[in-house]
């Protein structure tokens, strides 16, 4: 703040001297845009795009499929009819997780995919999962 005359007349003028105020402005600009380019983030390793998918494969999976014909697949191997709860009780009798998963044809009868659940059930699964090709498509 500055005290002056303003002429002859013995009057006092007071104004607000803005020069330091600039440079103190100035000094922080200058500052603010030097810190951002000496600044060092720490190293990172961003993963890698592969090209082909990896399997996940879980071992403790089963799957019963029945094909459109009535054959019945387990994990991809074919059993029959009869031999099915026999082959799912040996597989649970290993394992403490009884889950399965059954897979229909969209072609086939709801009652042939009922006997074969009916199956399941009497051989210990639970819970019984149901696929349908629809989520295998959105996969």
């Amino acid at each position: 703040m500055g005290i002056g005359f303003a002429g002859g007349r013995s009057r006092i003028v007071s104004d607000v001297n803005v020069v330091p105020l600039i440079d103190i402005l100035l000094v922080l600009l200058v500052i603010f845009m030097v810190i951002p380019h000496r600044q060092m983030g720490l190293p990172a390793s961003l993963p890698k795009e592969t090209s082909d998918p990896v399997p996940i494969l879980h071992p403790e999976t089963i799957v019963v499929q029945v094909a459109s014909d009535g054959t019945i697949r387990l994990n991809g191997s074919v059993v029959q009819h009869d031999e099915l709860r026999n082959r799912l009780e040996q597989v649970f009798a290993r394992r403490a997780h009884r889950v399965v998963f059954l897979q229909g044809d969209h072609s086939l009868e709801f009652q042939v995919v009922a006997e074969v659940l009916d199956v399941l059930h009497v051989a210990g699964a639970s819970p019984v999962g149901l696929l349908s090709s629809e989520l295998e498509k959105n996969r």
